[in-house]
């Protein structure tokens, strides 16, 4: 992610979104700024927009965030050939990539209000349960527990704090062929 001048976040040196000599630059997530101004109202579709511009190895493969709400992100893959296997059944590869955007998608839906103010959001455990091969179109959504969203929207200080993340991936017969669980650990600047 490229930082921009849209927010600014107050760290110490050494740490994220530290300058060299102390001085506060903006942290990476600061691109959403101006989707997120409105704490009360944020531009959920926008952030959808930047989170697809974002990433460049989601465009290399074709994989869409096509919705973030506040309770749920999807991700699409498409029906495509290049993304089989061997067996001629969606890569594994390219379903952990769908779950891995449908989870940080997720969390930028639900904490949207904070979101340009995070510092980092970083995998730090992912688990996958693959439970029937994946054939045509895939769709990964994205579920934050809302207990852990909830506590960290009522905040207002700086933080770090870990977060439990679902991905569950649905086949084109809307069947689960997968469950992904992530373990983020997080950094959020204070408001």
């Amino acid at each position: 992610m490229t930082p921009t001048s849209a927010s600014t976040t107050a760290t110490s040196p050494g740490q994220p979104g530290a300058a060299a000599g102390g001085e506060s630059r903006p942290g990476p997530f600061a691109i959403f700024g101006p989707a997120t101004a409105d704490p009360g109202a944020p531009d959920l579709d926008r952030i959808r927009e930047i989170a697809n511009a974002i990433v460049p190895f989601r465009r290399f493969v074709g994989i869409d965030i096509t919705e973030i709400d506040t309770e749920r992100s999807v991700v699409e893959i498409p029906d495509r050939p290049d993304l089989t296997n061997q067996l001629g059944t969606v890569h594994a590869g390219a379903l952990f990539l769908a779950a891995d955007l449908a989870g940080a998608a997720a969390v930028a839906g639900a904490l949207a209000p904070r979101l340009s103010r995070f510092e980092y959001l970083v995998v730090r455990d992912a688990r996958s349960t693959f439970r029937k091969p994946a054939n045509g179109r895939v769709r990964a959504i994205g579920l934050v527990d809302e207990r852990e969203a909830r506590r960290v929207l009522a905040g207002t200080g700086p933080e770090r704090f870990d977060l439990d993340v679902r991905a569950l991936l649905y086949d084109d017969a809307d069947v689960l062929v997968a469950r992904f669980h992530f373990d983020y650990a997080c950094a959020i600047a204070g408001d």
